[in-house]
């Protein structure tokens, strides 16, 4: 197949890209700088350039295609309204370029906040669109998953809050950045909340699978851990920082974790029952505590502090 992937420079984006080109998939990505269209030249992949904004470009990337990986997304969460407007309106573009087809889009979504907390959530949970943190990507998921009455083969792919592997700057690296800035590791109240996690490879290879065979309108976990308990993440950073581990109360953890501190005393786990049993994706990479464990993630944090 012919795959236009966008954010096809990013951190899972690129292992989206290598996956793809290792299956025999043709890949054109969405390059926006020169830096990414020279990375993407240099995976093998074709260069389309664009931006997530400029809609002319997204739909004559898509229109081109035999199908498309939706993955790029702005990540200012001092914006979240306004990108998810942008993303929203790429959905559409990209949805309207695929019309009557029966070709395959695929986007990205997040399992937090689908299930009451303690509760597991599954694929069939849809979350609360009212939730201001993460609702407006509820309802883009929505959106992406109603194009199946249009002949659109749409799935969403629904990632964990923590998709590890080296080159990570998501949220276990700001972890360790505030870890490292206070001295202590820090965890919320007993440490017992739980975050689901998967390697990006792992998560590379259900995207694949998705645009390959998912039925329109379904919905596929990436979820490698069900729940990995934060004290044991604290622990983990703790001992590879060499610094003491301690708990934080509730009340405290937005002033010492910054916007993290809403997140991380939440307990969220999620099952990929469904999807294991729907399209055999079984993870085959490490876990996020032996991903830990390997040391990358702290050269990396100490690099980005200096």
């Amino acid at each position: 197949m012919r795959v236009f992937v966008t954010g096809a420079s990013g951190f899972i984006g690129s292992a989206v890209v290598q996956d793809l080109r290792g299956a025999g998939h043709e890949v054109i990505g969405l390059a926006r700088s020169d830096a990414s269209a020279e990375a993407l030249a240099d995976a093998g992949a074709q260069v389309h350039r664009g931006s997530l904004g400029d809609l002319d470009s997204l739909r004559s990337g898509a229109e081109a295609s035999d199908g498309v990986i939706h993955l790029a997304y702005i990540h200012d969460f001092s914006k979240m309204a306004d990108n998810v407007r942008v993303d929203r309106a790429a959905i559409e573009a990209l949805g309207a370029a695929l019309a009557g087809s029966d070709r395959p889009l695929v986007i990205a979504s997040g399992t937090l906040f689908l299930a009451p907390a303690g509760r597991t959530a599954t694929e069939a949970d849809t979350g609360d669109p009212s939730d201001d943190a993460v609702g407006g990507r509820r309802l883009n998921e929505q959106l992406l998953l109603s194009l199946a009455g249009r002949g659109v083969r749409s799935a969403s792919v629904r990632l964990t809050p923590t998709v590890h592997g080296e080159g990570d700057h998501g949220f276990v690296p700001i972890i360790i950045g505030v870890a490292r800035e206070k001295g202590i590791s820090g965890y919320v109240g007993d440490g017992s909340s739980r975050w689901p996690a998967v390697h990006r490879l792992d998560a590379a290879r259900l995207f694949r699978l998705a645009l390959e065979s998912a039925p329109a309108g379904t919905v596929l976990h990436a979820v490698a851990e069900e729940g990995v308990p934060t004290r044991e993440i604290a622990e983990e950073i703790g001992r590879g920082l060499e610094i003491p581990v301690s708990s934080v109360p509730a009340e405290a953890a937005l002033e010492h974790f910054g916007f993290l501190g809403a997140l991380l005393g939440v307990d969220s786990p999620a099952s990929s029952a469904l999807t294991r049993e729907r399209f055999g994706w079984e993870p085959e990479q490490p876990g996020l505590i032996e991903d830990l464990d390997a040391g990358h993630y702290f050269r990396t944090a100490a690099g980005a502090a200096s």
